[in-house]
């Protein structure tokens, strides 16, 4: 008896260290979604309803995953009006779960993972052409989702494009626009400077792209995070990085070739993640605090001055925690 409490014990123990993984993302409308944030998933509208007294609706359904991942990450497939989850299922860390936005409903794709390792790497999903393509321990590989918005029957496999240029101990910093991969933070290139790698040609470009702010100054050569900002139709021409110290947000600008340098986010946080729509930048911290920025493309002084707030509508329904 004693044996099988210890047992007993030690099971509800390991159980009790399973930390949630949240993530937060966008529909086709730029209504806010917040996945696995108390447990539940939340619909919290477009900004203009974020600060006022109301509460996010609970969406959540049957089918979803249970948010326990190490890395989960969430991205929207503009055309399919579809979030894709990766790693968002610690048990099978090869399974995509897609929520269709519009049916509000989720669906789970099975993947073969080849040299993917899901516990290690950075990802964009492709505006145009809908793949995925993931950096890890060195190699690129990439995942052709077609126009999914519901599972089909039949695994998708992850194929190994290429060996990178970087060592496999680079931690990717991966960023979208222009249907290009921006990385950050690669050995050797220097601070305001990112690599390239042009999608539709399968190409890296010999040489690292300035991205010089306003007054002379560089975003840093350190690891954060960065996430792209939406058109409302075409590709992405802009994305945020957000330094591991919360020191600032850098908005580069691949159209103009020019940073332009935000507030820092109010929660200092080396582990919140991130994610942009039109006209908002989203901090989901490690406590469940969902923060945003809002943005105007091409305003700079308009941009300058903004400052950060909560989501009022996502802390009244799930609050953080201490």
């Amino acid at each position: 008896m004693f044996a099988l409490t210890v047992v007993s014990l030690l099971f509800l123990s390991a159980t009790a260290t399973v930390k949630a993984t949240p993530c937060v993302a966008f529909d086709i409308n730029w209504n806010l979604l917040a996945f696995g944030l108390d447990g539940k998933d939340w619909l919290a509208g477009t900004q203009d309803t974020w600060s006022g007294s109301g509460k996010a609706t609970d969406v959540t359904t049957s089918g979803r995953p249970p948010f326990d991942g190490a890395n989960t990450t969430c991205y929207l497939s503009q055309y399919a009006n579809a979030i894709y989850v990766l790693n968002g299922d610690s048990k099978n860390p090869s399974s995509l779960y897609i929520f269709d936005a519009a049916a509000k409903s989720w669906t789970t794709q099975a993947t073969t993972l080849g040299s993917f390792d899901t516990t290690s790497f950075d990802a964009i999903l492709d505006h145009d052409t809908n793949v995925f393509y993931a950096l890890s321990h060195g190699n690129l590989v990439s995942l052709n989702m077609g126009l999914l918005k519901a599972a089909n029957s039949t695994p998708i496999a992850w194929v190994t494009d290429e060996q990178s240029p970087y060592p496999s101990s680079y931690q990717p910093v991966m960023a979208l626009a222009q249907n290009h991969i921006h990385f950050l933070d690669v050995p050797g290139v220097s601070a305001g400077s990112a690599d390239i790698f042009v999608i539709h040609y399968s190409y890296f470009q010999p040489q690292s792209q300035a991205y010089p702010l306003t007054n002379g100054g560089s975003f840093p050569a350190t690891y954060g995070q960065a996430t792209s900002f939406f058109q409302d139709n075409g590709v992405q021409q802009e994305f945020a990085f957000i330094p591991s110290d919360s020191s600032a947000v850098y908005v580069i600008n691949v159209e103009t070739n020019t940073t332009q340098q935000l507030a820092a986010p109010t929660i200092k946080d080396p582990k919140a993640t991130y994610f942009a729509s039109t006209n908002s930048l989203v901090q989901l911290s490690s406590n469940g605090t969902v923060s945003f920025l809002p943005y105007q493309e091409g305003d700079t002084s308009v941009n300058a001055a903004a400052p950060w707030s909560t989501v009022q509508s996502l802390a009244s329904a799930a609050p953080p925690s201490a």
